[in-house]
């Protein structure tokens, strides 16, 4: 689908110079001299290398629409995270650098969203929140204000992350994947 470059906004998808960008930062200029113009911030879907563009107000530009499936991850296998198709059961592997940071959240019979393009797998995005056990947290220091300080913890997927500390061994917890922050106690 052809959109003019006025209305590129950050998260769309555009198919440009035969790959596909993510727009991360758009800036829309009227220079004292010359046409407008949009400067423009890509991110590879593929391969991660970054762009800045420009592009005149008039040009044209193919915004792509990538397909939304839901996926169950089953198990690792090596550097490749074996995924589910929810609806025919077909079996996708994909190298764990896909999902970078976020791969060390992943459990048994999660449910996942992926991005696809043409059958191709270009991104997969967790629960913004999953509960996790702490295997091993700090003591708590004597004087220390309950406001303001926090003390280092292991989870059992082994991400280390900051708690309040009245939290401790033992104690399940909600941690935002995305930011590897504490949000609360388990119910």
């Amino acid at each position: 689908m052809k959109i003019n470059a006025v209305e590129i906004k950050p998260g769309n998808i555009l198919e440009y110079e035969n790959g596909l960008w993510r727009v991360v930062k758009t800036a829309h200029t009227q220079p004292g001299k010359g046409g407008a113009y949009m400067q423009v911030e890509l991110k590879n879907l593929r391969d991660g290398r970054k762009n800045n563009i420009r592009f005149r107000s008039a040009e044209s530009v193919e915004k792509v629409r990538l397909d939304q499936k839901d996926f169950q991850f089953l198990y690792a296998e090596g550097d490749n995270l074996v995924f589910m198709d929810k609806e025919t059961y077909d079996q996708v592997t994909l190298p764990s650098d896909l999902l970078g940071d976020a791969a060390a959240f992943l459990q048994d019979g999660m449910d996942v969203v992926m991005e696809m393009y043409d059958e191709e797998a270009l991104s997969v995005a967790l629960p913004d929140q999953i509960e996790a056990t702490v295997v091993e947290a700090d003591a708590v220091v004597k004087g220390q204000t309950a406001s303001s300080s926090y003390k280092p913890a292991i989870l059992d997927n082994g991400v280390r992350v900051m708690v309040p500390p009245f939290i401790s061994a033992g104690t399940r917890i909600v941690v935002d994947v995305y930011e590897r922050e504490y949000v609360k106690k388990a119910d």
